[in-house]
């Protein structure tokens, strides 16, 4: 299909300079960006977890975006059929459409070369700015509940992600998720027939991603918010800073990545007063996993770091309980402390968590995975093998880099590597890897 659209919300109205510096960013270096985005979005739904498969099904598709009087006008040409219904763009996904338009312009327009990026305020004030350019800023009543889980998981972990959001929608919490398939779009289909049968109107879904990812974990029909942030830490800062309490669901490498990312904050001292509720959670199946997450966690961070959440299996109600009781003590501690609702500015996240990561083999090489460090700076390090393998598997500059000098390795004290050895071998058996296809290691494990 070939056709036009006009974007609505944050690019509706628009100074003809400002549309004039969006056309001149989408024509430039962000072309093949917004490109690759554009359709993700306009595939939302796809089964494959190949980041290259749409490119390649759909080589004449391209995106351009024009300008004249009325603001913004948006061209595509050739775009996948399944985006349209009688020749009309599905809403849903025009608005997906226009997030990505947004938030990729606004940073190629506001952060390039921003020297403020490269203190941790500044980072944490981009990251604010575009959550608010993104409209998902809302001073009302702390209710945001972020999900983390894979995205390739089994139909029994799937409908139990539905459960749980059913029951955290009939206490009229919303879901803030990685936007993605599994994992990431159950709870936003269960709460929206509980906020349904409550009658709230006003809901959100929000979908927080980053260009690496999208193409590889498309948008699901259910994110009615989809935020693209730059990189993959600002993707993690965003979660923290917006939601008000974390569930995780069974998962894969990406999944303990961001429990780790969220233990190297919560270890700090900084933090150690904060009100944060965490929960790990999934069906009965699910209980050895989460053993085996829990084990290589006291492990490698002590009992200190297992006593920041708690584990609830087979039990929705209990678990959305559980949040709701949470997230009213962090509405009581923001109230006495005079803190924002709408974004956890008290949170304290270290440069070191900021700074993008991007995983060359030296670098996976040169992380230093042994005993005797603090806890938190373990954590960090423990994050970036994970998020390394993660653009290993996913991502396609990852996948191009194993492909021209095979797997990364992965160093550290050898329990440590036997423990991690063991939880990766674990999730390559268990099919969380891939949605399809076998999978061949990006990865070696040395002891």
């Amino acid at each position: 299909m070939s056709t036009h659209i006009y974007p609505k919300g944050a690019l509706d109205v628009l100074s003809r300079e400002e549309v004039a510096r969006l056309r001149d960013a989408s024509a430039g270096g962000l072309h093949d960006l917004l490109r690759r985005c554009a359709l993700a979005v306009l595939t939302s739904g796809s089964a494959s977890d190949d980041p290259r498969a749409a490119a390649e099904l759909y080589p004449e598709f391209d995106i351009e975006v024009g300008q004249q009087d009325r603001g913004v006008r948006i061209e595509l040409k050739h775009a996948p059929a399944m985006a349209f219904v009688d020749g009309q763009i599905i809403a849903g996904v025009a608005e997906l459409l226009f997030a990505v338009v947004r938030d990729l312009a606004f940073t190629a327009i506001d952060l390039n070369g921003d020297t403020e990026l490269e203190t941790s305020n500044g980072i944490t004030d981009a990251v604010f700015r575009l959550l608010r350019n993104a409209r998902v800023l809302h001073p009302a009543d702390p209710n945001l509940v972020v999900c983390w889980g894979g995205h390739s998981i089994g139909q029994d972990e799937y409908k139990y992600t539905k459960q749980v959001g059913y029951e955290l929608g009939l206490r009229g919490l919303d879901i803030c998720t990685g936007c993605g398939p599994g994992a990431m779009k159950g709870p936003m289909k269960g709460a929206t027939i509980a906020h349904a049968k409550q009658r709230r109107r006003r809901t959100r879904y929000i979908g927080i991603t980053e260009p690496g990812i999208i193409a590889a974990e498309s948008p699901n029909p259910i994110v009615n918010h989809l935020v693209i942030m730059p990189d993959i830490e600002k993707r993690l800062e965003s979660f923290v800073r917006l939601g008000h309490g974390i569930i995780v669901f069974p998962g894969g490498v990406g999944t303990c990545e961001e429990i780790l990312y969220l233990l190297g904050i919560l270890l700090r001292e900084e933090n150690s007063h904060l009100r944060f509720p965490f929960i790990l959670t999934g069906p009965t199946a699910a209980a050895p996993y989460f053993e085996q997450i829990d084990k290589f966690i006291r492990l490698t961070l002590g009992d200190e770091a297992a006593n920041l959440y708690q584990i609830i299996v087979a039990d929705p109600a209990k678990v959305a309980k559980t949040m709701d009781i949470g997230i009213l003590k962090v509405k009581e501690q923001r109230i006495a402390q005079r803190d924002s609702f709408f974004f956890n500015w008290a949170l304290h996240v270290p440069l070191d968590l900021q700074q993008p990561f991007v995983p060359t083999h030296e670098l996976m090489a040169g992380l230093d995975l042994h005993h005797g460090r603090k806890p938190h700076e373990l954590a960090a390090d423990l994050r970036r093998a994970f998020s390394g393998i993660v653009a290993g598997n996913v991502k396609e500059d990852g996948m191009r880099r194993i492909e021209a000098h095979g797997p990364f390795e992965i160093h550290g004290d050898p329990d440590i590597m036997q423990a991690l050895d063991a939880l990766l071998r674990a999730f390559v058996q268990q099919r969380r890897m891939k949605i399809s296809g076998d999978y061949k290691p990006c990865y070696k494990v040395v002891g």
